[in-house]
Parts: structure tokens; sequence; C-alpha cells
């Protein structure tokens, strides 16, 4: 899939991803190349061990490839160090997660001012207040993670990656930790949430009838696409 490089927010750019080790080497990634622009969705399908993780972590610069990059909004993020990139994310990057990935020592609200307040908002609380209560959350603000039921720690998960309007939304099996109805009310609100921030979003899942919301669908089988 290719668009006008000027325009692309995302271009993964000939991805190769090899580990070693006693047993000799497996190839995770061959040759992955796809771009996406601005606003546009995309789902990365394929079965467990197909590489599909591992590409939406080469995305976010959480891993890196044995060859190839990754440019976001035209940065080359392998060619930035560590710190770079990890501020490159705080400010363009938003994840949600199968397994929820928040603080259990925080409460709903802490859990999502977190990332304002280290971006430096001064506004954190106001706006972590009114991005939980557009999830419909307002009446649990000060609960712990651990009395929230699976739906609603995925809504405040959701209402952390949206709170800092970030460009580009990854998720990785949002709904995987949860029973087929509220998995269904979930992606309706990541893609309410996608559609009124104008956000790209790329997501893996094994779920088709997420993949078919996508405009874009990135079939993965054994480390390269096989479909877009």
């Amino acid at each position: 899939m290719s668009i006008p490089a000027r325009s692309a927010l995302i271009s993964v750019e000939h991805v190769f991803k090899s580990v070693t080790d006693s047993t000799g080497t497996l190839d995770i990634l061959r040759d992955i190349d796809f771009t996406l622009a601005s606003q546009e969705t995309a789902a990365i399908v394929g079965a467990s061990g197909s590489g599909k993780s591992t590409l939406l972590s080469i995305i976010a610069g959480l891993d890196t490839p044995t060859r190839g990059t990754v440019r976001l909004a035209g940065q080359d993020i392998f060619a930035i160090d560590e710190d770079a990139r990890a501020a490159l994310r705080a400010q363009k990057v938003g994840f949600v997660f199968q397994s929820f990935q928040l603080l259990g020592n925080l409460t709903a609200l802490e859990n999502v001012m977190l990332p304002l307040e280290l971006a430096g908002r001064k506004d954190a609380r106001k706006a972590a207040t009114e991005m939980l209560a557009r999830v419909g959350l307002a009446e649990r603000l000060s609960h712990y993670p651990k009395v929230l039921s699976g739906g609603e720690q995925q809504r405040v998960a959701l209402a952390r990656a949206f709170v800092v309007k970030p460009a580009v939304l990854l998720a990785d099996e949002p709904t995987g930790s949860l029973d087929f109805a509220t998995g269904e009310k979930i992606m309706e609100l990541m893609f309410e949430l996608n559609r009124e921030q104008g956000t790209t979003l790329v997501l893996v899942t094994h779920d088709q009838g997420i993949a078919a919301r996508c405009e874009h669908r990135i079939t993965i089988e054994a480390g390269q696409i096989a479909k877009i």
C-alpha cells in the first residue's frame, strides 16, 4: 500500500526482524512495507505467531528492526536515540493494550492525568476529568483499577490514550480480555473517539468483524504481508 511520501503519517519501509539464539536464526518479519495517511484506519491481522504484535512494537519504536525503518510524520524514528523516541511517542502516539496496562496504585483520574502531567500540562485534572466523562466514567474518577470491571478498565485506558490527542493510536488486541458484548461497546467507543479526534488508528486483532471496520486490512502470514 503506497501513498505519496509527503502525505504519509506512518511509513514502514522494508522492515525485517530476526532473532538469533543457540538454535539458529528466526525471521519474525520479512520486508514489511506500507504507508498510512493522516486519519486512516488499518487492522493488522493474521494467525498467532505471525508477527503482528512485533510489527506494532516496531511502529511504536518500542522494538527495533533488524533492517528497514519507520517514519512517523516524516521522522525516521530509528535515526534518533531512545530518549528522543520516547519524547516523540509522548507527543504523537497513544496506546491501548489487551491487558489495559493501568497503574494499580493510581485512581482512574490519576491514570488519565499521568501523560498530561508528564507533558507539563497545567490543565491535566480538568482535561482528564472531561475525558473520563466522555467515556462514561464520570462516577468512577476516584476508583482504583482493582475495583473496576474489565470494560471500565479499558475505558480508562481509552481515555488515557486519547486525552493527549495523539496523531496515532496503536491498539494491540484491545478487546482480547473482554467478553463479546463489552468488547463491541469498547470498539464502538474507540472508533467514535478516533473519528472525533481525527486520529490515525492501527490495531492488531484476531476479530475479522473489527478488522472489517477499518479502511485497510494488512494480513501478515509467516512474517510477510500476504494481502493489503
